[in-house]
């Protein structure tokens, strides 16, 4: 490593240690919120309470869709080698409560340390994993730095990085080139992905790594809450059945929306039920069910829906999802919106509704992850923001299962426009399985290259 490198590390890392006590304030302001934030805080920075240990293979998924994503993945590898133990580390609540979810006996669950070089010794000297594997864009420099000095191998999977963040990158060229470099090896997503991340000095190519597809094509179907959203979207209709709507209310979903977005969400709806109206129409009242992404925000998104004039009720008054006799009480059969206030069930969401509007593409965020919605056959209409997620959603607009939009207003209408019209609906949903069965392989593909690299960190005694 160059000088000037090492002087970019070395003032890397004062600072990030200098800043440890504006993180325990920062984790105590979340964790009044989220009180996930408030768990095993000392973990954060590299103190922990389990045993030590040492021959782990170390997958780091920050946060919610992260977890998914390994979870996909590491599924396969236990079928193959039961024997591996997974070291699961996790940056937010929503993953840490997730990756819970994945645990198996011998596993073990702890926050990744903050990047700072105490607490990343203290991790790696604790746990001495065998293999680290980091999920998707979790690339920190006294992480990567502090493996190369443990001889940790350390590889980014299911790796993406868009062309926004990668003009950051080279405006952080000091910093982020070595710690792109320092890596084993890197799995990109696409082609696209794999030249950005190769002019940053990132082992792309083979044998190091290669370009491996979005292991989050390989989503299972869950036929259970897939299935109990479809049956209560029966129950609904049947439920809401009049004469003037004799198929009952459609049910249309805003997925995983993002701060602001419902706010433009009820300016649309408003614009447009007043243009019906104006045109003499009588428009079939949908139910609307919009899911924020952050659990933080469901009471501010319920209170900032009912100022709008709109009646609200929430998913966790409905009860068990599997009740012998799905019940819509009389109260959420007049509702104008269904707030989902609940983790882990975006399959029943998804198999509730007819069609998706995707949340954080109507604001520059970069979109949400709309290959689930896929998987349960629900049609999405995207915004213009989707560079987190650029080739999957131009993948879903070439297999009819999305289409794009300027903006939240056309977006409202596109959606009752595919209502209005059930033959491009129906072609649109055929469009959702077109595009997993292309797209598929990926994580078989990533377990491969993952056990290439455990084999050949195995200690020399055991070759």
């Amino acid at each position: 490593m160059r000088w000037s490198e090492r002087l970019a590390l070395g003032l890397y890392g004062g600072v990030m240690t200098a800043l440890q006590p504006l993180l325990r304030r920062k984790l105590a302001s979340r964790g009044r919120q989220e009180p996930g934030y408030l768990e095993a805080i000392e973990e954060r920075f590299g103190r922990y309470a389990v045993e030590p240990s040492q021959g782990w293979l170390w997958v780091h998924a920050v946060s919610l869709g992260e977890t998914r994503a390994a979870a996909l993945w590491i599924d396969r590898l236990r079928e193959r080698r039961p024997d591996i133990r997974i070291l699961w580390t996790h940056g937010t609540a929503t993953g840490r409560a997730e990756g819970r979810r994945h645990l198996r006996p011998g596993d073990v669950q702890v926050w990744l340390p903050w990047d700072a070089p105490g607490p990343v010794q203290r991790f790696l000297a604790h746990f001495r994993p065998r293999l680290g594997v980091l999920m998707e864009t979790e690339v920190w420099p006294a992480l990567v730095q502090g493996c190369r000095t443990a001889g940790v191998p350390l590889l980014l999977a299911n790796a993406r990085l868009n062309a926004r963040s990668w003009r950051r990158a080279q405006r952080l060229r000091w910093l982020a080139g070595p710690a792109y470099a320092g890596l084993s090896g890197v799995l990109a997503q696409t082609a696209g992905d794999a030249d950005r991340l190769r002019t940053l000095g990132a082992p792309v190519d083979p044998p190091a790594g290669g370009t491996m597809g979005n292991v989050k094509f390989d989503v299972p179907w869950h036929p259970g809450a897939w299935g109990l959203g479809r049956t209560w979207r029966a129950a609904w209709q049947a439920a809401t059945a009049a004469s003037d709507v004799p198929g009952g209310r459609p049910i249309l979903m805003l997925a995983s929306s993002r701060e602001g977005e419902e706010a433009a969400w009820c300016d649309a709806w408003r614009a447009q039920a007043q243009t019906t109206r104006g045109a003499g129409t009588c428009p079939i009242r949908p139910l609307w069910l919009i899911v924020p992404r952050h659990p933080q925000r469901f009471d501010a998104v319920e209170a900032l829906l009912r100022q709008a004039g709109l009646r609200v009720v929430r998913r966790s008054t409905l009860g068990p999802l599997d009740a012998a006799e799905p019940v819509w009480p009389p109260a959420a059969r007049e509702a104008d919106v269904l707030l989902g206030d609940s983790l882990g069930e975006m399959p029943w969401y998804y198999g509730l509704a007819q069609v998706a509007l995707l949340g954080g593409s109507f604001a520059p965020l970069g979109g949400q992850n709309l290959i689930e919605a896929a998987a349960c056959e629900c049609p999405v209409v995207m915004g213009p923001h989707t560079f987190n997620f650029a080739e999957a959603s131009e993948a879903a607009i070439a297999a009819g299962a999305a289409e794009r939009v300027p903006d939240l207003a056309n977006a409202v209408a596109r959606a009752l426009d595919w209502l209005a019209d059930p033959p491009a609906l129906a072609r649109a949903q055929a469009g959702c399985q077109t595009l997993l069965q292309t797209h598929a392989g990926a994580a078989a593909r990533c377990v491969d290259a993952v056990l290439r690299w455990w084999d050949l960190s195995a200690p020399a005694a055991a070759r």
